[in-house]
Parts: structure tokens; C-alpha cells; sequence
């Protein structure tokens, strides 16, 4: 016998995810476990995070890391992003400040549970809100990133890099990082369960 699959207000979810020990996201009524992360995918976010945080300051945008939760209203969504920038004040959702719904660069760390998912319905779901402008794929098993950068209404260029000798421009920021840095420490030979 099948079990009915239960589904959630939006203020069940958040009540919920106030008391887990673990974090989860919600879709549209569902709450989806989040799985740990490997070490690489640590160091690479920890690295972006450091030379967005860094090279942000006094330019009126902020980066955040993936504690910080995103609303998207248009698809019900709440996810945690592995890196956010904000440009001016943070957009919170209902005076929520772990909550916000207004980031211009979204930064994910793939892994192999979730990287369809990323390229596919999450960067859908990303696109409907107002304020963002670029999001940028770091895979985390072989030198590759995938930038998609908005040129015009509902129209995103694609670059791809896949040398360590390369600098990424993040168009939204205005900001320069080097390839190289944002792999520091990576070692492509562990092995994970992801």
C-alpha cells in the first residue's frame, strides 16, 4: 500500500525548518531533504564566497553563503542557494531575515544528485525573479564552469571555461575572479557518495 505524500503550508515548512537540524528546501507543498556536501564542493563555494566578499566591499553589494534562504513566489520555492549576491538592501520575505528574494548572481556548486536539477527547473525557477541578472554552474568533479549571463528579456548568454589560466567576469558584480582561485585546494581525485 502506497503512502499518501503529505504536503505543507509554506508556514508549516518554515516553522519546521526552524526547529531541523538539517536543512531542507520546499517545492510548491513538498519538503525536500538537502544532502551534505563533499569537500570540494565546501572548498569551492568557501573560495567564491572569499573573493566575492572580498572584492564586494564598499561597492554596495553583499555575498552571502548557502545559510541565507531564497523565495521565489512565482514557483513557491524556498531553496539555499550555495552563494548569493545582493545588490543595495536585502529584500527580506515577510520581515523574515533569513529569508530573502532579491539576489542578481546565484552561485551552485554541482553535485551529482542535484546537477540536472540545476541546469534544468532550478535555473527556470531562478529566472522569474526580477533582480537577477547571472548564474554561474561550478562543477566540482573536473575544471569546468558554465556562466549565463542576462542579455535581455528572456534571453541569457551562455560562456563556458575549462582552463585554469582563465578569469571569469561576473558581469552583474563587476568583478573579476581567476579560475585558479576558485579551484584553490580542490583535489579532483577524492572520491564522494554524492
Amino acid at each position: 500500500m502506497q503512502t499518501q505524500q503529505r504536503y505543507y503550508t509554506a508556514e508549516e515548512y518554515l516553522a519546521l525548518e526552524e526547529a531541523a537540524e538539517f536543512k531542507s528546501e520546499y517545492h510548491n507543498g513538498e519538503i525536500v531533504p538537502m544532502t551534505g556536501a563533499s569537500i570540494n564542493h565546501n572548498r569551492i563555494c568557501g573560495n567564491v564566497y572569499a573573493s566575492l566578499k572580498f572584492l564586494l566591499r564598499g561597492k554596495n553589494k553583499e555575498a552571502f553563503m548557502s545559510d541565507l534562504r531564497l523565495w521565489i513566489p512565482r514557483y513557491q520555492r524556498y531553496t539555499y542557494p550555495d552563494v548569493m549576491v545582493i545588490q543595495g538592501n536585502p529584500a527580506l520575505h515577510n520581515n523574515r531575515t533569513d529569508t530573502i528574494t532579491n539576489p542578481v548572481l546565484i552561485v551552485e556548486v554541482l553535485s551529482k544528485s542535484t546537477q540536472n536539477y540545476d541546469h534544468t527547473d532550478k535555473f527556470r525557477y531562478y529566472r522569474s525573479i526580477t533582480e537577477f541578472q547571472e548564474y554561474v554552474l561550478i562543477n566540482q568533479y573536473e575544471l569546468q564552469i558554465e556562466q549565463y549571463s542576462k542579455t535581455g528579456e528572456a534571453q541569457w548568454l551562455l560562456r563556458e571555461f575549462e582552463t585554469e589560466d582563465a578569469k571569469i567576469t561576473f558581469s552583474s558584480v563587476d568583478l573579476e575572479i581567476a579560475i585558479a582561485e576558485i579551484y584553490e585546494g580542490v583535489d579532483f581525485n577524492l572520491k564522494d557518495c554524492d
